[in-house]
């Protein structure tokens, strides 16, 4: 493989590591667990792997020095930083005993259940160090949730001699971990499974888990674009942004890059949903700042939309609630099959109710379309792909052109849009993830070595310098709840939303109105990874203001 100057610099740097994880450690138990929410259900779901204590890890003096084999499964969604949990993993078990192996399961956790994985070596591992991506070994989306996989991944695991697999993925994958250590155990099988917090999203967090893995870099990197966008922007005066930010269930994203760049608006999901705000009431406020600005001389300015903000407004949220349950089958709770598109929207038309179907009917056809048909893996309404931003640039633009005309408004307006999802995704991640991501999966090692499983590894304190971070880990069960999906009540890791009550949403919130009125624009630049520590350590806006 061919590298690039940078990745050839980049390799040589040495993740930070926490100082409990530098030599040998001991695993120190809180009290007893239970789960966020549904606790009888989630108890009698997972009796195994429910109620485990959190642990820390402290200095010892020696520790099991027994040579083991571990797996590691790449799930989902890419977020950068993903290959250095997996050197972190490789350097920990081999620190451990220098016959331990560390193999690759190829595409995700389908890899698992047919069979295709790869032995990682020195020589292969250091070609991935600090890069962005997860090429190491790809991923995929299969779901761990069926018997038939879980007896099929147990076969390779006994031919590979594997004792403990470790799966790094966001809440869903998480889940599918939670419940695979729950049958491993149920069933004697003698194999551990660890889970590590990933998503760009950053929705995978609460108060054990600091962060997502994988969220700094992204927002960085979009907040560079944004950034240039709005010295473009602020250059020729003449064009309005809407930008388009990933993150399909909360706003994490939108709101990180918002306290970065300081753009003239950033929708919020949640406010938008907790204020019972229509799409009127959106496409009115965005109107208010352009109309605004304009009456100063400024026909110009830019917008940050979250990806998932359509399904937030609350009738047209309703509206997908009800669409994901008429396009399940409930005897299968597999997504409905039909002959032909039209007959798909039809049969949508038919079956859900009249308020609904007139939320559906007021929307543009192609919304209208995408609503009906476009289902992610999970059955659920693809949101991502409904172009938001084109959506409320367009119904700003009609808004403006009525208010024109009854005289309150004459200004320009002159729309550009972007969607920011892929380019973040794969970028080589920062010192933070860097570091992070290492610790992650040095950790994970010391969590195997101490004999646990259906656990999260956990790395705490990370405002601090890397060597005073904490690291431990918790039991996944802690954090579900059950939900409803595809028609039916499940087990699910709760999502992180933003909250209102948050010190990051407050002080967007106290600064907004200024950043509408005003040109106050910054722009970050590019991650730096050479430099002084106050410019290439630091961690994301949100986290520092959240530790303050």
């Amino acid at each position: 493989m061919k590298k690039s100057a940078l990745q050839v610099a980049r390799a040589a740097y040495q993740p930070k590591l926490p100082k409990a994880l530098q030599g040998p450690v001991k695993a120190v138990e809180g009290s007893a667990t239970q789960s966020v929410g549904n606790q009888e259900e989630i108890k009698a779901l997972f009796p195994n792997t429910y109620g485990m204590p959190v642990i820390e890890f402290a200095a010892a003096e020696s520790e099991n020095g027994q040579a083991i084999n571990v797996g590691i499964i790449l799930s989902g969604g890419q977020a950068p930083g993903g290959h250095n949990v997996i050197t972190g993993l490789y350097d920990g078990v081999k620190s451990l005993n220098k016959n331990s192996k560390l193999y690759g399961f190829l595409m995700g956790p389908g890899g698992l259940v047919d069979h295709k994985y790869v032995e990682f070596t020195d020589e292969f591992i250091d070609e991935y160090r600090n890069t962005g991506g997860f090429d190491i070994i790809g991923s995929g989306r299969t779901k761990l949730e069926k018997e038939a996989q879980f007896e099929s991944g147990i076969q390779i695991l006994r031919q590979l001699d594997i004792k403990a697999l470790v799966i790094i993925g966001g809440d869903d994958s998480n889940t599918n971990a939670c419940v695979l250590a729950e049958y491993y155990a149920a069933k004697n099988y003698g194999v551990q499974v660890i889970g590590c917090p990933k998503t760009i999203d950053g929705d995978l967090k609460n108060e054990q888990i600091e962060t997502s893995f994988g969220f700094d870099t992204a927002c960085k990197t979009y907040s560079e674009l944004i950034g240039n966008i709005q010295r473009d922007c602020n250059s020729a005066r003449k064009y309005w942004h809407f930008i388009k930010l990933m993150g399909r269930s909360a706003s994490h994203i939108a709101l990180e890059c918002a306290l970065e760049t300081q753009p003239n608006v950033c929708l919020i999901s949640e406010e938008i949903e907790h204020n019972n705000m229509s799409l009127d009431d959106v496409v009115t406020y965005v109107a208010k700042v352009v109309a605004d600005r304009a009456a100063a001389g400024n026909n110009f300015g830019t917008v940050l939309i979250p990806e998932g903000l359509i399904e937030f407004i609350p009738a047209i949220g309703k509206l997908i609630k009800e669409l994901n349950e008429v396009l399940t089958d409930p005897a299968t709770g597999e997504s409905r099959e039909f002959d032909s598109k039209d007959a798909q929207v039809a049969f949508v038309k038919g079956n859900i109710a009249p308020e609904n179907l007139a939320i559906l009917e007021s929307l543009p056809k192609d919304v209208e379309r995408q609503l009906c048909l476009d289902r992610d893996p999970h059955g659920n309404v693809q949101v991502s792909l409904i172009e938001t931003e084109k959506l409320l640039s367009a119904m700003v633009a009609a808004k403006l052109e009525a208010w024109k005309k009854e005289g309150k408004y004459n200004g320009k307006f002159a729309p550009q849009h972007h969607f920011f999802g892929y380019e973040g995704r794969c970028a080589a991640p920062s010192n933070y993830d860097a570091d992070y991501c290492y610790s992650l999966g040095y950790n994970a090692s010391r969590l195997i070595s101490n004999g646990k499983t259906g656990y999260m590894s956990v790395i705490k304190n990370t405002t601090a310098p890397a060597d005073q971070w904490i690291a431990g880990g918790v039991p996944i069960t802690m954090m579900m709840n059950m939900e409803r999906r595809n028609g039916a009540m499940k087990p699910v890791i709760r999502k992180a939303l933003v909250k209102l009550d948050g010190a990051p949403f407050k002080f967007f919130a106290a600064h907004r109105e200024e950043w509408a009125q005003n040109t106050c624009y910054v722009y970050p630049g590019p991650i730096q990874y050479w430099g002084p520590s106050e410019v290439c350590d630091q961690c994301t806006k949100t986290l520092e203001l959240e530790q303050a």
